[in-house]
């Protein structure tokens, strides 16, 4: 079949642009703008890319703090002829937001709630806001605004108005044009002009009134209205071209309406006012499992009859995919029996109320699908997790091919669905591809990634033909090319097909009318770049392929693959919940957001505009404030594993340097402190005394506001060796005698061989220079790490062999035998069986104890989860053990600690460490009640919360103890030799420095 494409089988081409003086026009910007502006090579890298598969390098960066900066950009850009474009959360998934321009990034500052208008149910925001900041507010009052995409803690909505977003519940409420009543914008020529609704006889004054806004309304006025109504699909999802049929006088002439959805190739957003819609306060969830997608869609219409609030559809390739990569594994379990899902919600003012019509529904659908109905918030949270889950469960197959944005959010009518996407999966077929069917079924939306391969010359032209024959598919069935991404470049060029050349030539005259230099984000909508340039990868895609001390396994052995594993989604933006990414949740910088630094090493790897490699310092100060929490491998829905980044760059970065006085002081702990425990009267002396302490610090690097730890009086080892062997002949256990609570926190691993030995096992220990090599790797000492574990390796070979168990007691210790100890060791057997043998307390007592019962401590408790627990081993186990001994427990979701090992004791980092703190954590731990447990089992943890809120918390192993004394009569009160020690120390003396030294080789 011969598939008609465009005119010459190419789109148009932009119009061409000069040159732009990049100094001068820096020169010009910093004289207007009281904001950020940033023309240097790091920043342009940072912003080359979105969601998307497009690359292009910016001029430079605005960051503006007042709606005033915007304009004074804007002004600045036309007197240089440079073009700009607009950016809120970069996830746009069809290029919009990167371009050859000055981009003006209005997420850091410009994101606040104007005023909310609770009566007439309206909000003026600025375009920077989160759409969850919206929500929540809204919600006080049981309104929402209505379309929320699965971006929604984290997209702003400048963007969601730039792309006419729509989300789960526009089946409720519409899309974001249909909620937007009014805009404040700049145009490209310094105009500013407020739109909304024009009354025919508003419309007569506005255009009789002249100057530049009767310009636009008359060239705005109706031209087209036969042709409009003709050929604009009625549809509940048409994202693609412009929406003149705003312009039409049945619509109202509605010109805000009109911009929505134009992509910021019109005009520069300042400020918006929009519709809030009642939110059901209570929902229920009902749960459809057909024998396939496709029927499942075939019912559509009689699903929608039932008016859910929301009507989203999954297919078994996609649970599958969640399944393989370990995404929400236990909540897929609570689908019912099917082959293709849907998820369909109803909402109440009671919850009989939705209760009652999801049973309405079910009493329709008897004898048809497997349904389950969740009225439980929890269990519904899971479900929605799992749909929200599609892109990160389907950036990669299980051969480990990237699949790519290029065909991602088609519409049809509802109705056809079922028929649309049989036709589809036959052209899938035909090409070889493989894919997970998912979306916003109720409105017939469509998400799905494909792995084309957009490298070579073959696989890219073979993209062409797939996306041609695509389109040629779905505007057969009456849809529309994008039903929520919006055109950007990967669509744009094919509106022709949709719309017909009338319509496209309106397009272009829309965009005229407002912009009549074509300097707003040009290339994308109207005029586009054809959908095979500006390809991230491409044909030119050659990027370094180090040799690195990591083996990258699940990236093929590649760091280049592991720094495109970042699809550019953003949820590591998010604000509130959750632990990625700290550093983001305090100072609002895409480069510190883990999806920044990635694209970073993307870019160092490019050597275009980075040049410096391993050496680059935009990279190494985008990693300086990674907190290596790991919560990016945890919660990144393509686990992005950015600590393990971090320490990969850092080992390359100082590699012939010398590195900062902190990283000796910090990363050498093992070694400062078996050297001070030989005398921890003098080390303490010397860390506390007045004048000296603060001479340490200095010379160590160490924030003078921070108290340095004090050493126990004597270590876990040395009481340990002096006690009886008890249990001989029961299962033995190795408990991991690590440096911080053998030095430090003697006390927990006491109470850890207690409750070992209640449980009847007889406990031994490493030998004393063995250590995991924890803080190595926070400042790139990998080659010393290595050496750590291989000597860890070689040490306990026979102990390995015979499946002796490792019992960790510091969270970060067993995820470094659970994570690292295979990525640097990929091909040791050892290696392997090690980290399949290594547990928490919590997983060892649940897992291995068989028949041994926890004593009962019925309390009320407030825990706080380290970062590595929650994202490498997962806190599940200790959650049922803290139940299991009658723990009232509440978990908060109060992300890292802002410790996180030494990153909160250095200098420069304190003020970092401590707003991440404040988040959520130390106001909580200063508000706990004597009478209620707080519970922190990561040393760096427990750290943070004793020196920001005065109070110190236990370790499960603690806890632990208190019920086995409580439950033997003896009054449980904890034993603290040590109240007031800890710490990370340098050794004041030269002779000190020296023992290091010789100890490092020695190990």
């Amino acid at each position: 079949m011969k598939l008609q494409t465009l005119a010459g089988d190419r789109a148009r081409p932009p119009p061409r642009r000069r040159e732009v003086d990049a100094r001068a026009l820096e020169a010009e910007l910093r004289s207007r703008v009281r904001g950020e502006v940033r023309l240097d090579d790091g920043s342009r890298a940072l912003y080359s890319t979105d969601g998307s598969n497009y690359r292009q390098v910016p001029i430079g960066v605005v960051v503006p703090r007042s709606v005033q900066d915007v304009v004074e950009a804007v002004t600045a850009a036309r007197d240089f002829g440079a073009p700009i474009t607009m950016r809120g959360g970069g996830t746009s998934l069809a290029g919009q937001c990167c371009n050859v321009a000055i981009v003006i990034d209005c997420s850091k500052y410009l994101n606040r709630i104007l005023d909310v208008d609770y009566q007439n149910r309206r909000a003026r925001v600025q375009p920077g806001l989160v759409l969850d900041t919206l929500r929540n507010e809204a919600e006080k009052r049981h309104l929402t605004f209505a379309p929320d995409p699965s971006t929604h803690n984290h997209c702003t909505l400048g963007g969601m108005i730039g792309n006419n977003s729509c989300g789960v519940h526009s089946v409720m409420g519409g899309s974001t044009s249909d909620n937007v009543e009014e805009l404040q914008i700049v145009l490209y020529d310094g105009a500013r002009v407020t739109v909304g609704a024009t009354p025919e006889e508003e419309l007569e004054r506005i255009i009789a009134a002249g100057g530049r806004r009767g310009e636009i309304y008359r060239g705005l006025r109706d031209r087209y209205g036969e042709l409009i109504r003709a050929r604009f699909p009625k549809i509940p999802r048409r994202v693609s071209g412009y929406d003149l049929t705003q312009l039409l006088p049945e619509k109202g002439f509605h010109v805000a309406r009109a911009l929505v959805g134009s992509e910021g190739t019109c005009a520069m957003l300042l400020e918006a006012t929009v519709r809030l819609v009642p939110s059901p306060p209570c929902r229920s969830l009902l749960v459809l499992g057909y024998e396939d997608v496709y029927y499942a869609c075939d019912h559509m219409s009689e699903v929608m009859e039932a008016k859910p609030i929301g009507c989203e559809g999954l297919d078994d390739v996609l649970v599958a995919d969640m399944k393989r990569m370990k995404i929400h594994p236990q909540d897929t379990k609570l689908l019912p029996d099917g082959k293709g899902w849907l998820l369909v919600e109803f909402g109440g003012d009671t919850k009989a109320e939705s209760d009652a019509k999801a049973r309405t529904l079910m009493a329709r659908l008897a004898g048809g699908p497997s349904m389950k109905l969740f009225d439980d918030k929890e269990h519904e949270e899971k479900l929605w997790k799992v749909r929200e889950a599609g892109l990160g469960a389907s950036a990669r197959l299980a051969d480990g091919k990237e699949t790519w944005e290029g065909w991602e959010d088609a519409a049809v009518p509802p109705e056809r669905l079922g028929s649309y996407l049989r036709e589809f999966r036959k052209q899938l077929d035909r090409y070889g591809f493989q894919c997970a069917l998912y979306g916003h079924f109720g409105q017939g939306c469509v998400h799905t990634r494909i792995e084309f391969d957009l490298k070579t010359r073959e696989g890219i032209a073979k993209y062409r033909r797939f996306v041609t024959e695509a389109a040629h598919l779905v505007i057969a069935h009456g849809g529309s090319l994008s039903g929520e991404h919006g055109d950007g470049q990967s669509k744009a060029e094919f509106l022709p097909l949709m719309y017909g050349e009338d319509l496209v030539h309106a397009f272009n005259e829309f965009k005229s009318i407002w912009d009549p230099n074509w300097k707003m984000n040009p290339g994308k909508v109207v005029r586009p770049y054809r959908i095979d340039e500006n390809l991230r990868l491409g044909t030119q895609y050659r990027p370094l392929e180090p040799q690195t001390h990591f083996a990258f396994a699940q990236d093929d052995s590649s760091f280049a693959k592991a720094t495109r594993r970042c699809v550019g989604i953003g949820e590591c933006r998010k604000h509130e919940n959750g632990t990625m990414c700290p550093s983001y949740m305090v100072t609002f910088e895409e480069m510190h957001s883990t999806r920044g630094r990635a694209h970073l090493l993307f870019e160092m790897l490019q050597g275009e505009p980075l040049r410096d490699g391993w050496r680059d310092g935009s990279v190494k100060e985008a990693l300086d404030l990674c907190l290596a929490c790991k919560g990016c491998k945890g919660e990144c829905p393509v686990n992005v594993d950015m600590a393990t980044y971090k320490a990969e760059f850092l080992s390359h970065y100082y590699e012939g340097r010398v590195r900062p006085r902190h990283a000796y002081a910090m990363g050498l702990i093992h070694w400062w402190a078996r050297i001070a425990s030989r005398v921890p009267r003098l080390a303490n002396f010397v860390g506390h005394a007045p004048g000296l302490s603060q001479a340490f610090k200095r010379l160590g690097g160490i924030a003078p506001q921070r108290n340095l730890p004090k050493f126990a009086n004597r270590t876990f080892r040395a009481w340990f060796i002096r006690r009886r062997t008890v249990n001989e002949g029961s299962p033995r256990v190795l408990l991991w005698a690590d440096t911080f609570n053998n030095f430090f926190h003697p006390e927990v691993a006491q109470a850890a061989v207690e409750v070992l030995e209640d449980a009847e096992f007889r406990v031994m220990i490493q030998p004393e220079p063995l250590c995991c090599g924890r803080p190595l790797y926070d400042y790139g000492m990998l080659d010393l790490a290595v050496r750590k574990l291989r000597q860890i390796l070689e040490e306990h070979r026979e102990e390995i062999s015979r499946g002796t168990p490792v019992v960790g007691l510091e969270p970060s210790c067993v995820a470094t035998f659970r994570d690292e100890l295979c990525e640097l060791f990929p091909h040791d057997e050892d290696a392997k069986r090690l980290r399949d043998q290594t547990y928490l307390l919590s997983e060892f007592l649940l897992e291995r104890a068989k028949g041994w019962k926890p004593p009962r401590l019925p309390r009320k408790a407030i825990v706080h989860g380290h970062c590595h627990h929650k994202s490498v081993l997962g806190f599940d186990d200790e959650k049922k053990l803290l139940d299991q001994i009658g723990i009232e427990a509440e978990v908060l979701d109060s992300g890292c600690c802002g410790m996180a090992g030494s990153f909160g004791f250095e200098k420069e980092k304190y003020e970092i460490s401590m707003k991440v703190g404040e988040r959520k954590l130390l106001p909580r731990a200063r508000g706990c009640p004597p009478d209620i447990l707080l519970l922190a089992d990561g040393f760096s943890c427990r750290e943070q919360v004793e020196q920001g809120a005065g109070k110190v918390p236990l370790h499960v192993a603690q806890v632990l103890q208190l019920a086995l004394r409580e439950k033997s009569g003896v009054p449980a009160t904890m034993d603290s030799p040590n109240r007031v020690r800890r710490g990370v120390l340098m050794a004041a003396m030269a002779a000190a420095a020296l023992g290091v030294v010789l100890l490092v080789r020695a190990s």
